[in-house]
């Protein structure tokens, strides 16, 4: 179940970080309000994931792939410049988190 919950605050912390741009500065109610939800919610999966998770995997996990994601997502989505120094540094976060996790004792 800590999988379940570390992944639901993973999209939480993404769908939160997405709305955060959507806001445009807390200048629209709505994503404004999404967003504030969302990271309450990804906090709270957060968690409940540390019941199984070391804290240090959990937030490298977590951090991580969400910085990977919400690059993604402002690369395709907002059409933010993309270019192979921004390409390596989400392969070197991912890696890192592999990683930690390969060393993490179950």
């Amino acid at each position: 179940m800590g999988w379940v919950y570390l992944v639901l605050a993973i999209i939480f912390e993404v769908a939160g970080t997405t709305f955060m741009k959507l806001s445009e500065g807390f200048t629209k109610t709505l994503p404004s309000v999404a967003m504030f939800v969302l990271y309450l919610l990804s906090l709270t999966a957060l968690t409940f994931a540390l019941k199984k998770f070391e804290i240090s995997t959990a937030y490298a996990i977590w951090s991580g792939l969400g910085t990977a994601l919400i690059t993604l997502i402002g690369i395709i989505v907002f059409k933010e410049s993309v270019n192979m120094v921004k390409i390596l540094s989400i392969a070197l976060i991912i890696i890192g988190v592999v990683g930690l996790q390969l060393t993490t004792e179950h």
